[in-house]
């Protein structure tokens, strides 16, 4: 594996096209409403030209390219991430894996975090890989890469790095790629953590609720109600990727709403917007790398890719697995964890989907309370 040292370093005639590109939106007709329908045109609109004008790409760029980066190809893939080493000679290799539709900005506040942490706790070597697809690990060079191939790759970028064991945190599709990396890489993962949420519970992919109660069941069946309509994203991009992909790709209005609805469908639902929810230049950064990566294709693949490969159904594995739960709903252990066998559960009323954006010291503290356990097993 070729693996190199990289710095984000935009053209500005690119930047400058994103502005102009901004600048000449053609917006739908802002109807009165909420965020029922999407995106709203007014939100939206106030939201880009924020965009356009006051945020500052260039300090953000230095922001990220103040961690050492690295770009490698694997089997002709672009992989890019971050690479954060701990000064303490005892640190734990820490391999983090993001979900839909982010990339490894998610994890830009909370690997510092863990690789310079308070005396006294845990230190932690970290690698935040985007997916290939996502971020800057494109473009997609080719079909097939779905979780299975997505979990070898990121255990093959650990090894050449010098992690021949290492722990992993994951969530949404990343707690997949945790769940393959479990099963494929065996006790090259010493522990696994994965985050979750009430969204979580409500989806087609809900373990089995045969114990609960008539009371939980009822309670169930009403968020999965209220989750009904959310899913119009993965249906059109597991099925017809490339009908969304032109529109990700050469509209940045697009490739914006299209992300922060799910900020606004997936964080905490005490809070009443995205940029209520996380940092709002924080979320911009996100969007942007994804914008400058030509990512919403790259994304949209990547999830076709997934509902169309092989499931390993009924496979198990031994690796020691914790669950940080985010929010305040108590069936979410009774659905995920009902006999009480993992290894570690954390429970944090406040956060979402998006936990190393909205609650980062929370997260931290439960991969230091579990993977950091796991610390002398690892180097």
């Amino acid at each position: 594996m070729d693996i190199r040292p990289y710095e984000i370093a935009v053209p500005q005639d690119d930047l400058d096209d994103l502005h102009d590109r901004l600048a000449r939106t053609r917006w739908p007709a802002a109807l009165t409403g909420g965020w029922e329908r999407g995106t709203p045109v007014d939100y939206a609109r106030d939201l880009a030209e924020r965009w356009r004008t006051a945020y500052d790409w260039r300090a953000h760029e230095r922001r990220l390219n103040a961690m050492p980066q690295f770009l490698a190809d694997v089997d002709g893939q672009p992989l890019h991430g971050l690479h954060v080493r701990a000064e303490r000679g005892d640190a734990t290799p820490l391999l983090l894996c993001h979900g839909y539709p982010s990339n490894l900005v998610e994890f830009a506040r909370l690997a510092p975090l863990l690789a310079a942490p308070p005396d006294g706790t845990p230190a932690f070597h970290v690698v935040v890989p985007s997916i290939p697809g996502f971020g800057l690990s494109t473009p997609l060079t080719g079909h097939g890469w779905d979780i299975a191939r997505t979990a070898d790759a990121f255990d093959r970028l650990m090894r050449e790095l010098g992690y021949e064991r290492y722990t992993v945190f994951g969530e949404d599709v990343g707690a997949g790629v945790v769940d393959q990396l479990c099963l494929d890489a065996g006790e090259r993962v010493v522990a696994a953590l994965c985050a979750t949420d009430p969204g979580a519970i409500a989806t087609q992919y809900t373990p089995p609720t045969d114990h609960l109660s008539d009371e939980e069941r009822a309670e169930h069946d009403r968020l999965k109600a209220a989750r009904s309509e959310d899913f119009g994203y993965l249906a059109v991009q597991t099925t017809r990727p490339l009908s969304v992909a032109y529109g990700l790709t050469d509209s940045p209005a697009m490739q914006l709403t299209w992300i922060v609805e799910k900020f606004q469908e997936w964080t905490d639902p005490t809070r009443t917007s995205p940029d209520d929810a996380v940092d709002v230049d924080d979320l911009l950064t996100l969007v942007t790398v994804s914008w400058f990566g030509r990512a919403g294709d790259g994304a949209a693949n990547m999830l076709y890719e997934a509902a169309h490969a092989a499931a390993a159904w009924g496979r198990t594995h031994d690796r020691p697995l914790g669950m940080a739960a985010f929010g305040e709903e108590p069936l979410m252990r009774r659905i995920l964890d009902p006999g009480g066998r993992l290894a570690y559960w954390g429970e944090h009323p406040r956060g979402g989907h998006f936990p190393a954006m909205e609650v980062v010291d929370d997260l931290a503290q439960d991969i230091r309370a579990f993977l950091g356990e796991r610390r002398l097993a690892a180097v």
